[in-house]
């Protein structure tokens, strides 16, 4: 394969091409009125399919974070 071959088998803008955005999943909200559970994609209403409010909460993450807890005595705190 020549060198000018090789340069155009790799689009530029990665694997997917320039322009080309991957599709998002869907995130789940609890509705602040009526508690039903919605799966909103992005750039869809932002709206309770069961009762039509507008107020959702996402729901929490089930990924974990480290988390480094000090303590701290008030002899060690630096005068």
């Amino acid at each position: 394969m020549s060198n000018q071959q090789q340069q155009n088998s790799n689009p530029p803008g990665g694997r997917y091409g320039a322009g080309f955005v991957p599709p998002k999943e869907a995130m789940e909200y609890n509705c602040a009125d009526c508690g039903a559970t919605n799966e909103i994609k992005s750039r869809e209403p932002i709206r309770c399919r069961e009762c039509g409010h507008r107020i959702m909460y996402k729901k929490r993450t089930k990924r974990s974070w480290p988390f480094l807890a000090r303590f701290c005595l008030p002899t060690d705190i630096p005068t």
